[in-house]
């Protein structure tokens, strides 16, 4: 069966080679056997993380939307995408140390910008 690239950005044989050792390793194994596979919900979440779209806006190709929520909180909860992650970098041989923050990411209050005028206006001599 021909997937659609856009809903399935990984491929099923690549995603069985590096991915569901991960996840399988996670798992205690108890209970019923998933209704929706590792690699449905895998793609959900890629796409819900893309997209940024509501949880409940998730396309029906992936699942049932809640379902596809509690495998990503439960597996966010052990760790489990952290350690994804790292395997899909060092199989692409990436490594991202640096991270972006801007103003959209981290709120200040807004009082934290200081008084107006900057160092001139309470006497002080500044930086250098």
């Amino acid at each position: 069966m021909e997937r659609n690239k856009r809903l399935y950005p990984i491929d099923e044989e690549q995603f069985n080679k590096l991915v569901v050792p991960i996840i399988e390793a996670s798992y205690i194994g108890k209970g019923r056997p998933p209704e929706v596979t590792h690699y449905e919900a895998f793609c959900g979440i890629l796409y819900i993380l893309r997209t940024g779209v509501p949880w409940r806006d998730l396309p029906g190709d992936y699942g049932e939307w809640h379902t596809i929520y509690d495998r990503f909180n439960r597996g966010n909860a052990r760790g489990l995408w952290n350690k994804v992650l790292v395997a899909l970098q060092q199989e692409a041989g990436l490594w991202f140390d640096e991270v972006i923050i801007d103003s959209t990411t981290m709120k200040a209050h807004r009082h934290g910008g200081g008084q107006k005028g900057g160092f001139r206006a309470r006497g002080c001599r500044g930086p250098g």
